[in-house]
């Protein structure tokens, strides 16, 4: 199996830059600011980690506020 390339694993960034009331995340892609600055020289594993901590968040915040 092959592992997709760093240009393959797009931003998660949907273009709502804004942090949540705690200025801890973005409410539109769930990056935390060390994860946004990270990500331009992030390797294809770094960005992985950084899907799958923004889908925990994701899922959380959801728990918090159904829609």
């Amino acid at each position: 199996m092959t592992r997709p390339a760093i240009d393959d694993i797009p931003s998660p960034c949907i273009g709502i830059c804004r942090l949540d009331a705690r200025g801890k995340y973005c409410v539109g892609c769930f990056r935390e600011i060390a994860e946004i600055v990270a990500w331009p020289r992030a390797g294809a594993g770094q960005r992985r980690a950084i899907l799958a901590a923004i889908e925990s968040r994701r899922e959380a915040a959801r728990d918090r506020d159904p829609a």
